[in-house]
């Protein structure tokens, strides 16, 4: 007889449901340059460099402070391109994701260097979306909240990251003991990879 008081050992059921992946998010604005757009000179705008080593996903900053480093660091394999469109040296196509501060600064560097994708001027680039992480604790003012819902039409995706004080620090920060946000935003950035979306490591060389 087995005494009810004692947990006992079970065995894993073999028909239960695995946790279910996070789901490829779909796209809400524009997945590839738009035809006719033009571009004026900007401050933001950002160089294109040359890059010798590859990455399975590209972080790139539209100004100092965008926490491009920080994010770049949660996953081995996504790589920082310091505040530039990488251009990979064997000709395939960087998946890219944007990030910016939502202060008024970062959100106009944001809206720059999208409407440079958008205008063509990196045809070697596939953006997956942009990120904007808080610039500072607590709600973000009505102004500030209103024009980024202007920017984040501009990329194909959009997340929202909230506050992070150790990132302030100059602190690195373990996945697991990040924000919600934060293990929803790689999660679903892994679905996007696995998808195949932007083609960076499976489509030909470049040809533009």
């Amino acid at each position: 007889m087995t005494n009810p008081w004692l947990t006992q050992p079970t065995e894993p059921d073999p028909h239960e449901a695995a946790p279910a992946a996070a789901p490829v998010r779909a796209a809400t604005g524009p997945t590839a340059p738009q035809r006719d757009m033009t571009i004026e000179p900007a401050r933001h705008a950002l160089p294109i460099v040359d890059r010798w080593e590859t990455a399975e996903l590209w972080w790139v900053g539209a100004h100092g402070g965008s926490a491009e480093t920080s994010l770049a660091g949660l996953v081995p394999g996504w790589v920082a391109a310091g505040h530039a469109w990488p251009k990979p040296f064997d000709g395939t196509r960087a998946r890219v994701v944007l990030t910016a501060r939502t202060s008024m600064g970062g959100l106009l560097a944001a809206q720059a260097t999208a409407t440079q994708w958008a205008a063509g001027v990196v045809p070697h680039v596939d953006l997956l979306g942009l990120v904007l992480v808080a610039d500072a604790p607590g709600r973000i003012p009505k102004a500030l909240r209103a024009f980024g819902q202007v920017v984040r039409g501009g990329a194909p995706r959009e997340w929202s990251v909230p506050w992070i004080e150790s990132w302030r620090l100059g602190e690195s920060l373990a996945l697991d003991a990040a924000p919600r946000e934060v293990r929803r935003l790689v999660e679903e950035l892994h679905a996007l990879i696995e998808a195949g979306a932007g083609g960076a490591s499976t489509t030909g060389r470049n040809t533009a």
